[in-house]
């Protein structure tokens, strides 16, 4: 009988194990996790709701949601895609539904949904599971015909070298900005729903919901663009300038909505009367940061001068980022098995006959928003079809 181990008992390894079972029911398929538990990180995803994929309506070119290893994911997303992955979960019975902001979750709202499936189909099939099963080298596995490393990303890159395959350095991809500034800091808690944020001298830009936190800033917009900027951000230490559109509008654009309004309400003080929806303090903040002592003045009094500083503190507000703070929902890497080191088709290794990659281990990292575990899915299904057929 020919036998596989699946090294790491999260999302890709039951994945994995779950798909080659059913697709050649005669292979001995062995899940070895060294914690205590599996499918850990399942569990806590989502804040606890586990966002299992993305619709992808939103976009048009992969490299804004994977900024490492697009090539390879449209590539193998012609295998198994998101609408794979979705009519997979369904058809065992967990029915998922779609936010506006196309995450995808289960309908229970609950991450134990999955867990529970992942673990009575592993049952189901007969995949044998060992928790605090340690493995530190390839030849402790040398009983099994096939080897499918889904560890996860690795936080230093010791932890990838017994795999004996050339690695990308692994460093954080998905994290939040300290920023030392206290006035933006009071205004924690402020969400705005359409910023746009960048790093200055870079092409590296995102945009959508910016959440105002008592270290720094958050929200979808700064996790994009940590992905986007993870190794330049590593290098320079996590200290770089950033730039803020509080209002993901053009300066122009900006710039014509504030003389609509100081056309309609000349007479009124500015901070009675906000723009583009704004929270109140966050008005309040701008308005004092781009005209001290003139922040209580009457639209209309506004001088051409005064009227381009505001402009200019709503569409390129200038902040020190000064530190990497974690997001506690996700840890992802930037980094891991290196692409060139795979197969392109079945990401088996091109050194090691038999030994085979799936999930974040690879350098293959995405944004927030499903589409790390559509990842995990994707390569995991890969990988069990290429055993499957290659056992035929």
């Amino acid at each position: 009988m020919p036998r596989t181990a699946v090294i790491g008992g999260g999302a890709a390894g039951f994945f994995l194990a779950i798909n080659l079972k059913e697709m050649s029911p005669a292979m001995d398929v062995v899940i070895m996790e060294r914690s205590r538990r599996v499918l850990a990180k399942v569990g806590l995803s989502g804040g606890g709701r586990c966002n299992c994929t993305n619709s992808f309506r939103s976009v048009a070119d992969l490299q804004s949601v994977y900024p490492r290893g697009h090539r390879l994911m449209k590539r193998l997303f012609r295998t198994f895609d998101h609408r794979d992955a979705y009519q997979w979960f369904e058809r065992r019975g967990v029915r998922l539904v779609t936010q506006a902001d196309d995450c995808v979750f289960p309908a229970s709202q609950d991450a134990h949904t999955i867990i529970n499936l992942f673990l009575a189909e592993a049952r189901r099939l007969g995949v044998t599971v060992k928790t605090e099963a340690r493995i530190s080298s390839l030849y402790e596995l040398s009983d099994f015909d096939n080897i499918c490393i889904c560890t996860g990303g690795q936080p230093r890159p010791e932890g990838l070298q017994w795999l004996c395959q050339p690695v990308e350095e692994p460093v954080p991809s998905l994290f939040t900005f300290s920023i030392d500034d206290a006035a933006l800091r009071s205004l924690m808690g402020t969400v705005v729903d359409t910023a746009a944020v960048m790093l200055p001298g870079t092409k590296l830009r995102a945009q959508g919901p910016l959440l105002i936190t008592h270290w720094g800033m958050s929200g979808p917009a700064i996790l994009r663009l940590s992905s986007y900027g993870a190794r330049l951000l590593h290098d320079a230490g996590y200290q770089m300038p950033l730039v803020v559109s509080w209002t993901g509008r053009s300066e122009a654009e900006t710039a014509a909505e504030l003389a609509e309004l100081s056309m309609r309400h000349g007479l009124k003080q500015l901070p009675t009367v906000r723009p583009f929806g704004m929270q109140q303090r966050l008005w309040q903040y701008l308005l004092r940061k781009a005209l001290s002592g003139r922040e209580h003045a009457p639209w209309g009094s506004l001088n051409k001068k005064e009227m381009n500083r505001l402009v200019n503190v709503l569409t390129a507000d200038q902040y020190a980022i000064s530190g990497r703070a974690p997001f506690k929902d996700e840890f992802v890497t930037c980094g891991g098995v290196a692409l060139g080191a795979v197969s392109q088709q079945t990401l088996e290794s091109k050194t090691h006959p038999g030994l085979y990659f799936a999930g974040e281990v690879l350098d293959v990292d995405g944004v927030t928003g499903g589409f790390n575990f559509q990842a995990a899915w994707t390569t995991a299904y890969v990988v069990a079809q290429a055993i499957a057929m290659k056992s035929k």
